[in-house]
């Protein structure tokens, strides 16, 4: 069925890990006919956790699209992972979803998970309603979860919807405030009406007073009303709530169980009543041909733009998944892609409910669905028509810190592992992956530990290799501090013509200048011009193996200036091999030292954290530089610190902080390493050489 944008909501299901936005989104399809069957995430059956890993580990990996049909209007539910790991999938709803849904547990109220996603939220400045689950289960408490949201956001906070609890304080009923009634689930998981219990007849006349309060603040014609004691009509009730919620000056709190169905129709008609609809939405910013930037304004019969915000590629082909931002888009439509300037023709159009895909034969304006085997097309690209070519901002995905090294198990095959991280960073460009031919390894960088247990796991059942991960090698440096003079010698003698070269060489350090210099001071043709190449040529393959533990030696100067040769048996290949002698009987006694990279890092924390982190780094021999409030209640803490004591960090922040922490990190300039780091460096070098 075809839907104007004025009837699609495009909503983002947010909140922490096991909060339960999967069981929402099920809940809702179940409710609308949108399935047959009430999945459960412990079961693996549930519409949006289809993926073979998120069913194995019980819990969402990737962003998955479930479109729910409620009276007359398409809400297209973006289910996402509650996972830091995976927060590039956030990122990537948040740039389709014109509202959120902040999912808090009554077992834990506002958790790292939902603090977070209210920020994501604050940032990009989205209407939202925060869902307060779990609230049949044991230990579950909807007052005290209640209470730490409005602890933290005070009057801010609109309960459209009041708990009906037992002497256990089990939720057994809801009560709708607005109309004031009240309802509980029957035998059979239907919605049964009851009256309002008398011990909540208060709480409902408190909780609407408090409706009408935040109502009569929206406009100066309802707060004359409320101030002349006139009670407000339903549909006065619900511009008031509507305006406040896209001001962002009202949140609602809904409440309930997925599980049991409990609350999820009065979620249905607040997002449908309250919610922004596709037209309403918050604009993204998009720049024109001339390098302009401006709000981009939605409109249905306007030119059509479509904006790719995932990317998804399974055995049967690649999906691009798109928001139609104005007009309408249809199959074989010649569109450009304002990243590459290039007119590309639409592949067939599908609306899908998390694996499944619907062929459809046209997307209108604001809805969400997806374009089949577009294989140029990236996550983040605009597809416009050619008489408007405009660009979209990019999605902000977190920078990756997190890097481990990676390869396969079966020597060999290197470029399948290669192939399959290519492949997955189609869709998940969170993470990226470079082949350091310094440390010779391949090196991913991700959010942390579990995204990497995840591409690891997907690169065996996908692509059928088997891959281990091990620590990124550090790219030490060494040099010199003592100027040496050496001679460097080669002879041989093996019958007809020989091989001759003799040198001498003077090394000294060269802090200006980080590549090889070579100079030249011979006199009277000791060493003939034509050799000099040579010469040098030897030396800068010798540079490439320090010393002290066979890093690239740096900040040298090389100056032949003596030597000798013979008429028939010197050759190049003779003076390059006199050269690299030269080069190896000089440096042990040239004082050589390990330097080491340092980068700088920046951590943002809130100020309770201070303490630890700042004990932390100094630990991991780093110097703290300052700290600047970041102006939303946290520090950011900057210091340098050596690379080599950073291989960890993200997973220490994230339990140093409660996962409240957030850092970045980049290489600064190289440093002399201490003597004890120097020492763990070389045997570490050591014994990589006899692996």
């Amino acid at each position: 069925m075809s839907y104007s944008a004025q009837n699609i909501r495009n909503i983002c299901l947010l909140g922490h890990a096991g909060n339960g936005k999967t069981s929402l989104a099920e809940s809702m399809l179940f409710l609308t006919g949108g399935s047959d069957r009430l999945g459960k995430v412990p079961d693996g059956n549930t519409v949006c956790d289809y993926d073979p890993e998120e069913q194995k580990r019980q819990t969402t990996i990737s962003l998955a699209v479930a479109p729910v049909e409620y009276n007359g209007c398409k809400i297209n539910v973006l289910d996402t992972p509650g996972a830091f790991d995976f927060a590039g999938e956030v990122m990537e709803s948040l740039q389709a979803s014109d509202a959120a849904i902040i999912v808090c547990s009554a077992k834990s109220g506002m958790s790292v998970g939902a603090e977070k996603a209210w920020k994501y939220c604050e940032q990009r400045k989205l209407p939202r309603l925060l869902y307060i689950s779990k609230t049949d289960e044991d230990n579950s408490d909807y007052n005290a979860a209640f209470a730490t949201l409005r602890e933290r956001f005070g009057k801010h906070i609109a309960p459209v919807v009041a708990p009906i609890w037992d002497a256990d304080k089990k939720v057994i009923g809801i009560i709708d405030v607005l109309q004031k009634r009240a309802f509980e689930m029957g035998p059979k998981g239907e919605r049964v009406e009851i009256d309002v219990p008398e011990d909540k007849l208060s709480v409902l006349d408190e909780l609407y007073d408090a409706l009408k309060e935040s109502v009569a603040e929206t406009s100066e014609e309802f707060m004359d009303k409320y101030f002349s004691g006139e009670d407000f009509t339903y549909a006065e009730m619900i511009q008031g709530l509507r305006q406040g919620v896209k001001d962002l000056s009202l949140f609602p709190v809904v409440c309930g169980s997925a599980t049991q169905g409990l609350g999820t129709r009065m979620l249905l008609d607040t997002i449908v009543e309250l919610l922004p609809n596709a037209l309403e939405g918050q604009p993204l910013t998009a720049e024109n041909e001339e390098g302009v930037t401006s709000p981009f304004v939605s409109a249905p019969g306007a030119l059509p733009t479509a904006y790719v915000f995932k990317t998804v590629s399974d055995q049967y082909g690649k999906y691009s998944y798109v928001k139609v931002l104005s007009g309408s888009v249809k199959p074989d439509m010649m569109m450009v892609n304002a990243r590459t300037g290039e007119t590309e023709k639409l592949g067939r159009l599908y609306a899908m409910k998390g694996k499944k895909y619907t062929e459809v034969k046209e997307l209108n304006c604001g809805d969400i669905g997806a374009i089949g085997k577009m294989d140029k097309l990236k996550t983040g690209d605009t597809l416009c028509e050619p008489r408007k070519v405009v660009k979209v901002e990019p999605i902000p995905f977190a920078e990756a810190c997190y890097s481990v090294a990676i390869a396969p198990k079966t020597r060999g095959q290197e470029d399948k592992v290669a192939q399959g991280l290519n492949r997955m960073n189609e869709e998940d460009p969170s993470f990226y992956w470079v082949n350091n031919s310094e440390t010779h390894q391949l090196v991913v960088y991700a959010a942390g530990d579990i995204q990497i247990d995840v591409l690891v796991s997907k690169l065996k059942s996908r692509f059928n290799v088997e891959a281990e991960t091990s620590p990124a090698r550090v790219p030490y440096r060494e040099k010199i501090r003592k100027k040496v003079e050496k001679q460097g010698r080669h002879k041989k003698q093996t019958g007809g013509s020989g091989q001759f070269g003799d040198v001498w060489i003077r090394f000294e350090p060269n802090p200006d200048q980080e590549e090889l210099v070579f100079a030249e001071e011979v006199f009277g043709g000791s060493v003939p011009k034509n050799f000099f190449p040579a010469v040098e040529k030897g030396l800068r393959e010798a540079v490439l193996h320090g010393p002290l533990a066979g890093y690239p030696l740096v900040n040298l100067k090389a100056t032949l200036y003596d030597g000798s040769y013979h008429p028939v048996d010197s050759s190049e290949i003779a003076f390059k091999t006199a050269a690299q002698l030269c080069y190896k009987a000089a440096m042990p006694e040239a004082n050589p030292i390990l330097l080491e990279p340092v980068g700088e890092l920046k951590v943002t924390i809130p100020d309770s954290y201070m303490g630890d982190v700042m004990g932390d780094i100094t630990k991991r021999r780093g110097r703290v530089m300052g700290m600047n409030p970041d102006g939303e209640g946290n520090q950011i803490l900057e210091a340098e610190v050596p690379m080599a004591e950073m291989g960890s960090y993200a997973i220490d922040l994230r339990s140093m902080t409660q996962s409240r922490g957030s850092f970045t990190f980049h290489f600064v300039r190289y440093e002399e390493a201490t003597p004890q780091a120097q020492e763990k460096a070389i045997a570490e070098a050591k014994a990589m050489e006899q692996e």
